[in-house]
């Protein structure tokens, strides 16, 4: 590459890095003007959306309703019933899905958006409450609104077209203010946001070790009086590299005793540990790990594989409130519910 050539490359690099770090720094300072004005208009906006009986309605224009559906699609996921509605729709027979109880969250950052005109008319008229995110207080949707909620009027990232960036990053940031205040507010937990999310890794993630672990008949256990020989067939197949061992349990028990108490655990690398080492070793008691580690079967699974990443282990026991065991977690019902 000649020597003229890569000084250009160079030169173009820094230029593009230069822009794209001017506009994080308009939008984060933007950002920091918008946390310090957070006052008193937003803790009404939060209460209105708590009373509201109904949904939270948002509607915006272009570059607006983007945001607009964004903030929706997140109030719905957590907990807050909400819909999107294209203002222009709206003129043209969707005004009939808003619905007495219902809240209005409208955006448009000069509040002039015409299309909005019929919904905030309509708002007014059957006295609908209307929360605006603008950053004209004193515009016609700052004006009609019961609580305004106002923007910095910070440049755009893009000043010389003016193009929606600052203030879209405003209003999407303002929106997910609210959506968690509500949530906050009301009690809402990771037990609430898993009934919405039941796909994906999201919703994987979200599921207890209760959901995943393998139970009853299925789980390979045995007394610790037990013969190794004999233990080793029951850890061969259960398929699960692990053999739970009890106090005590009938020889003929072909699912666990209610009551059982846990004595220890053995995997397959204990035995290898064990032939490995020479020692001599009669019943499985002798070989088995005592007081291994457990967990609950209402423990998140993202938590259970935290456990195991963090001890480098693939099996967990399960024991119930009462320290009876239940089950076994193994690293292979994580990977099938898709969270490693």
């Amino acid at each position: 590459m000649a020597c003229g050539q890569r000084d250009r490359l160079v030169t173009e690099t820094t230029t593009i890095l230069a822009s794209g770090r001017r506009v994080i720094d308009i939008e984060r300072d933007a950002l920091t003007q918008l946390s310090e004005a957070l006052g008193s208009a937003f803790v009404e906006a939060v209460e209105m959306c708590l009373i509201a009986t109904g949904r939270v309605v948002l509607a915006g224009v272009g570059k607006s309703g983007h945001v607009a559906r964004k903030i929706a699609s997140t109030m719905a996921s957590t907990g807050t019933p909400s819909l999107y509605i294209h203002p222009t729709e709206a003129s043209h027979g969707d005004l009939g899905m808003i619905a007495s109880g219902d809240v209005i969250i409208a955006l448009s950052r000069s509040g002039e958006t015409k299309e909005l005109s019929d919904m905030i008319a309509y708002s007014r008229r059957f006295s609908v409450p209307l929360i605006a995110i603008t950053a004209i207080e004193s515009s016609a949707l700052g004006q009609a609104a019961d609580i305004c909620l106002t923007i910095p009027d910070a440049p755009e990232a893009c000043a010389e077209t003016r193009a929606p960036t600052t203030s879209t990053t405003l209003s999407m940031t303002l929106g997910d203010a609210l959506a968690v205040a509500v949530l906050e507010a009301r009690g809402f937990t990771g037990d609430d946001f898993k009934i919405f999310h039941p796909g994906g890794k999201l919703g994987a993630m979200l599921r207890t070790v209760g959901d995943l672990m393998t139970r009853g008949e299925n789980l390979p256990f045995c007394a610790e009086s037990t013969p190794v020989k004999e233990a080793l067939i029951v850890l061969s197949e259960g398929g699960l590299g692990c053999l739970i061992v009890l106090e005590t349990c009938a020889k003929d028990a072909r699912s666990m005793p209610p009551g059982a108490r846990l004595a220890g655990m053995v995997t397959d690398g204990d035995i290898r540990r064990l032939v490995t080492s020479g020692v001599a070793a009669e019943t499985i008691g002798q070989a088995m790990t005592r007081a291994p580690l457990t967990v609950l079967p209402g423990t998140l699974a993202s938590q259970a594989l935290a456990l195991m990443n963090e001890k480098r282990i693939t099996q967990l026991i399960v024991l119930d409130q009462d320290s009876h065991p239940v089950g076994i977690l193994h690293m292979h019902d994580l990977l099938k519910a898709g969270l490693v």
